[in-house]
């Protein structure tokens, strides 16, 4: 199974002068655990996931006055649809990170997580036994 089977299309793009409390708002609004950060002075894709925004507010940050750009990983390891999932979970387990972001043709074309990659991977759910 590929990465363009399992990734989602529908993404969360923010900018970098977003602050954490705006960014938090909108990926628990949509429901996402990482929102991509495009920075259109830096030229860069970032991403900005919830364990970010976790770690500045432990960190007793103000998140109404934090703003994404100080939180954004910058140095992404990007997927490609036609990657594998074994290649995804492969390199996530390596840089130690959840979501990946993939490209095609040089433009963010989804976000693949684990909970993704489990998702194809495990069984449909059954339910539970009555009791």
């Amino acid at each position: 199974m590929l990465v363009r089977d399992a990734m989602s299309t529908v993404v969360l793009t923010i900018g970098p002068a977003h602050t954490l409390r705006q960014a938090a708002a909108l990926m628990s609004a949509r429901r996402v655990g990482a929102a991509i950060v495009l920075d259109p002075d830096e030229g860069g894709i970032g991403i900005l996931t919830e364990r970010d925004i976790l770690n500045s507010v432990g960190l007793g940050q103000d998140p109404d006055a934090e703003r994404t750009h100080a939180h954004t990983t910058n140095n992404v390891v990007f997927a490609t649809p036609s990657w594998t999932l074994e290649e995804a979970a492969r390199a996530m387990a390596h840089g130690g990170f959840r979501h990946l972001i993939v490209l095609d043709h040089g433009e963010p074309a989804g976000i693949v997580s684990v909970r993704d990659i489990i998702r194809c991977w495990a069984p449909a759910r059954e339910p539970a036994p009555a009791l």
